[in-house]
């Protein structure tokens, strides 16, 4: 957290000193502001997942401060600095969901059949480089981008299911209903530091200084370690963002 705390005082700095000093009129800030939506998932619904029966919003925040310079008529290149909060609170149902879990002290491993309640969250500084596009009022942006994330926590819980130790025709140990010491299982050091993607959206000018956006960002590696392998599909960071823009020059 101080990781984080120290990073938003060097992006306000960099903000302020952007109204303070002459900014060259070929270039163009833009701080923005937005909330990100989507979630930490296999592509495709994998037949271990059977439904996903809640998805509940996190306060997932993201500060950002973009530079960007038009080049060859209407398209250009913008790069940026961006803090990102990303996570997501699920319920879902699987049958025969390979798991590892801690319950009473002791860790048990093996195909679980039930509900499972997963938290992810994760605070990151991410760099994007995207071509840029001019038509009308919208900047339409497209390119990769590389993430350093700081915090990582992957955690939950199962409930109102079954584990078969070891294979699907092992010992059945039986999980009660929510809240009566459910099993729980944390892999929040099996994630990745890094992680890239693609980034593509646009921007919406509404007024003078004044903007909205919607971007997607994709990763395209694992938010897992390659070493781990309790979980069998590999999970990849999606999330759409929306969002207010303000031009600073």
């Amino acid at each position: 957290m101080k990781r984080i705390l120290s990073i938003a005082i060097l992006m306000a700095l960099a903000i302020s000193s952007a109204f303070a000093i002459s900014i060259p009129d070929s270039l163009n800030y833009t701080f923005r502001i937005g909330y990100n939506i989507g979630g930490t998932a296999p592509i495709g619904m994998p037949v271990t997942i059977r439904s996903l029966n809640s998805y509940d919003f996190q306060p997932n925040i993201t500060l950002g401060l973009d530079v960007q310079k038009d080049i060859w008529g209407k398209w250009g290149l913008l790069a940026g600095v961006h803090i990102e909060n990303k996570g997501m609170k699920i319920d879902a149902t699987v049958k025969n969901y390979h798991m590892e879990m801690v319950q009473g002290g002791e860790r048990l491993e093996g195909m679980y059949t039930g509900n499972l309640v997963t938290e992810c969250n994760r605070w990151m500084l991410t760099i994007p480089v995207m071509a840029t596009f001019r038509t009308g009022r919208f900047l339409i942006k497209c390119g990769p981008y590389v993430s350093y994330v700081a915090t990582n926590n992957f955690e939950g819980h199962v409930y109102d299911g079954y584990l078969r130790t070891g294979d699907p025709t092992g010992d059945k140990i039986v999980m009660g209903p929510e809240g009566e010491d459910n099993p729980t299982y944390d892999f929040s050091d099996d994630m990745r530091k890094f992680q890239w993607g693609i980034n593509l959206g646009a921007d919406f000018i509404i007024g003078k200084r004044i903007g909205v956006y919607a971007d997607l960002a994709w990763g395209l590696n694992g938010a897992f370690k390659s070493s781990f392998h309790t979980i069998e599909q590999t999970l990849y960071p999606i999330y759409g963002t929306i969002g207010l823009t303000y031009k600073l020059k």
